[in-house]
């Protein structure tokens, strides 16, 4: 296999590097988790792989409105996840797929939420540590080829791991 077909592994590694050359925090962490898991549930609900990649803009536009009209960020997230479902309810997708998103989100973005909420350091340590065990599910979906294209999950995992494990060991350490 080329290089070239590495391409989103090597689209990981730079977002992964710009996010820390820019000072992410655990809201970052926390908000990317969760626009992560949502860019899964957007995919099962319309049972379109692709939609993965487009819901990375939408679901960073989705935390953006959110905050315009006075919400907080996972609150605007859980709203638009809620549509999501019932869409893919009406839309009779698989539900196992669905099901499998939905609780997925719920559990990255509960442990991201319980994040933001304890002492910095072990907020920080706890967002990172969530972003990167995201790497694991992206596994799974890269493995199975299923839900999303393999190239969204190669490159979550090589945005996950580098930039979660960096924000723990600077935590650690800082």
């Amino acid at each position: 296999m080329t290089l070239s077909h590495r391409w989103p592994s090597a689209l990981g590694l730079v977002v992964a590097g710009v996010a820390i050359a820019t000072g992410p925090t655990r809201d970052t962490l926390a908000i990317t988790v969760c626009v992560a898991a949502l860019c899964y549930l957007a995919a099962a609900a319309l049972d379109r792989p692709w939609v993965a990649w487009a819901a990375i803009p939408g679901g960073s536009l989705v935390v953006v409105v959110g905050a315009l009209v006075g919400l907080v960020w996972w609150g605007a997230i859980g709203i638009v996840a809620a549509a999501l479902i019932a869409l893919g309810l009406s839309l009779r997708v698989p539900r196992r797929a669905l099901v499998a998103q939905a609780v997925a989100l719920l559990a990255y973005g509960a442990l991201a939420i319980v994040a933001l909420g304890v002492d910095p350091r072990a907020g920080l340590i706890l967002a990172g540590l969530t972003l990167a065990g995201h790497a694991g599910w992206d596994l799974v979906h890269y493995r199975r080829n299923a839900v999303v294209h393999r190239s969204l999950a190669e490159f979550c995992m090589l945005l996950d791991v580098p930039l979660g494990l960096t924000l723990v060991v600077l935590a650690l350490t800082g």
